[in-house]
Order: structure tokens, then sequence, then C-alpha cells
């Protein structure tokens, strides 16, 4: 696992405080896919668990596996009695139980791609359900978006995460679609998109910056003048756009 994906550690309050939760459109979507009551779940990158309690406030058990200490300390404070929390990354979890659904939100990217798809598949009931979803949130009023990529370009190029299999961000099915469309491990691949729409204060979408990953490797005193560069060019409260977008795959029965 790189060192930026262990990074978040440092900031988990931050990630608590800043990062938006999932909404119940989210939970009905995987619901309405899977087809039959889901009871059990494990979670992959649990981070502070915003997506565990959304899984688990619907009774759903959940396993919720974070190799950040301090991201699972985070998670935690607030963790349903419904909740299993495992330190281990994706990777070294051992087969043996199985569950109705796996899913990762916002934190498949940081797996290793060998072996993945066997991994997630040995961990699955027959015909169980495996959910992906994230997605960038984003500044809605391009003039304000392009004043902070202009203030963010001295210190960072960018601060999205590539796609990890080169998918172009204009192809119709995107990441880890693609894989999973290639993977004999599953099938009924689908993608889906849930619209969000939020309003920050400039403060706390600045305080979201301070949880991303490509801020976070840079040194303190270049991260902390980024972040000024940019709160210099936003108005007192942002429109965020926060779309969520969903992969769905059914394992493929024995």
């Amino acid at each position: 696992m790189s060192a930026r994906a262990l990074s978040f550690g440092a900031i988990a309050e931050a990630y608590e405080r800043f990062r938006p939760g999932y909404p119940e459109e989210l939970f009905d979507l995987v619901m309405t896919y899977a087809g039959r009551p889901v009871r059990t779940a494990l979670e992959i990158g649990a981070g502070t668990g915003k997506a565990t309690r959304l899984f688990a406030e619907h009774g759903v058990t959940v396993t919720a596996t974070e190799p950040d200490a301090a991201m699972l300390a985070e998670l935690n404070k607030t963790v349903p009695a419904n909740v299993t929390t495992v330190r281990a990354a994706f990777e070294d979890l051992q087969p043996g139980e199985t569950y109705g659904l796996v899913y990762a939100a916002a934190a498949l990217h940081w797996t290793r791609p060998e072996d993945r798809w066997s991994r997630v598949a040995a961990l699955l009931e027959p015909e169980g359900v495996f959910a992906s979803f994230g997605g960038p949130v984003q500044l809605a009023d391009p003039t304000v978006e392009d004043s902070a990529r202009a203030a963010r370009a001295p210190f960072l190029e960018t601060d999205e995460v590539p796609s990890p299999d080169g998918t172009a961000p204009d192809e119709e099915m995107q990441w880890p679609g693609t894989e999973l469309q290639r993977s004999p491990w599953f099938l009924d691949v689908q993608q889906a998109v849930v619209t969000r729409r939020l309003t920050m204060s400039a403060p706390g979408y600045v305080g979201y910056l301070s949880t991303v990953s490509a801020y976070l490797q840079l040194p303190q005193s270049r991260r902390q003048q980024a972040y000024d560069a940019i709160t210099r060019v936003l108005p007192e409260t942002v429109e965020i756009a926060a779309d969520i977008i969903v992969h769905l795959a059914r394992r493929r029965p024995e």
C-alpha cells in the first residue's frame, strides 16, 4: 500500500469532520440491485465510518476493515453495535467467512491490483454483491473552480487520483467497472450515478481539501500556502458537485 494511501491517519478527525457522508439513495440503490435482503457485509477501507454507518443503521451487520489505527479509532467513536472493526489491509484479509455484500467507499483504488477480484470473490457468498462508490468533490461554479485551480497550480498540478487502469474520464464505463467487466468472477456489472449538490463554507471546503491525499504529500509549509492561496479566491460559501459514481457486480454462482 502506497504512502499516499496511508497518509490519512494524521488527519483522521478532519476526515470525519469535513468529508461528506453518504445518502439514503445510495443504500437504496445497492439493495435494489441485490434484489434480496442483505444481512452481512464486509467493508474494505472503512476510514472513519462514513459508509459504515449508512449500512449499519439499516440493520446490516458490518465487518469494517481499515489498516490505519487512527482512522479506526475515529470510526470506533460512533460505531453502531452491529459493526465489528478489524485493523487490516484488504490484502491481509484471510478467506473464511463470506458475506452477502462486500463494498468499498472511496477506498478501492488504494488496493493492489494483483488478485484483487479473486480476493473479493472469496469474501462473497455465491451470487453475493460487490459495490464500489465514490467520486470527486468539486466546485460547481466553473468560474470559481478555475480560480481555485489557478491558485493551486504553483503547489499542485492536480489533486485528483488518476484512474488505476488508465480509463479516460470521457469513457462511458469507468474504473472499476472496466476491470469487473473483464473479471471471470463477476457478472451483471452496472454503473450508476447518485447526483449530489452541497453547500459548504469556504473554510469547510478548504477543510475538505486538507483530507485529500495529494495535499497530504506536500511539505507542511507548502500545504498551508496552498490552502491560503485557495482560500483567498473563494467566496464565503461555495456550491459543491459531489456526485457518487457507483459500480455494482454480482459474484458468479459456483
